[in-house]
């Protein structure tokens, strides 16, 4: 009983965590978009808790962005498909970031924290593009005359997710040793 005590709390701190961060970091604009400093927490919630609670605080990370005014943009444009990319893109960074984890966790916590770090940002940025190419192509293309591309693709990749994706992956990679570090605190 004091486990799973324990367990809820800690995946309670960690949802807090995760929504004051996406509140908070919503002023780190370079695009449109706000640089995600959230998905350290899931990273390092998901190796302490589980996949599930990777999934969670993925799922609570979306929730944060549409209540934020960050997926305002595209909530213009097609209201159902924006909620599904960004709850999606939440989860699945979590989910995946959690499997990861425990995959690589029995040969080396180092390597799994790191591998975990590293699919966390790909599969958010990812389902992100996929959205994008599914669902907002022609208003994209419109976006990016607009903005003096030549064609959509250079816009998606170097307007929308080009910087933003860069700092959250090499903001991950950095802090690597410091979620090994947390995750060992928050173990004892």
């Amino acid at each position: 009983m004091r486990n799973k005590t324990k367990t809820m709390v800690g995946i309670g701190l960690f949802t807090a965590i995760v929504v004051v961060l996406q509140l908070l970091g919503g002023g780190i604009k370079f695009t449109f978009f706000s640089i995600t400093l959230v998905l350290l927490p899931i990273v390092v919630g998901s190796a302490l808790y589980s996949w599930k609670a990777g999934a969670w605080l993925g799922f609570t990370f979306g929730m944060a962005v549409l209540l934020s005014g960050d997926a305002a943009a595209f909530l213009a444009i097609n209201v159902p498909a924006t909620f599904a990319v960004v709850l999606l893109k939440g989860t699945l960074c979590g989910l995946v970031a959690g499997l990861t984890y425990k995959l690589f966790h029995k040969f080396n916590d180092t390597l799994a924290v790191v591998a975990a770090a590293v699919v966390c940002p790909i599969v958010n940025t990812g389902i992100f593009l996929i959205g994008c190419w599914l669902f907002y192509l022609p208003d994209l293309a419109k976006w990016a005359a607009d903005f003096g591309y030549t064609n959509v693709e250079s816009y998606i990749i170097y307007g929308l997710v080009g910087v933003n994706f860069l700092i959250e992956f090499g903001t991950n990679i950095v802090l690597s040793p410091v979620i090994v570090r947390l995750i060992k605190i928050g173990r004892k």
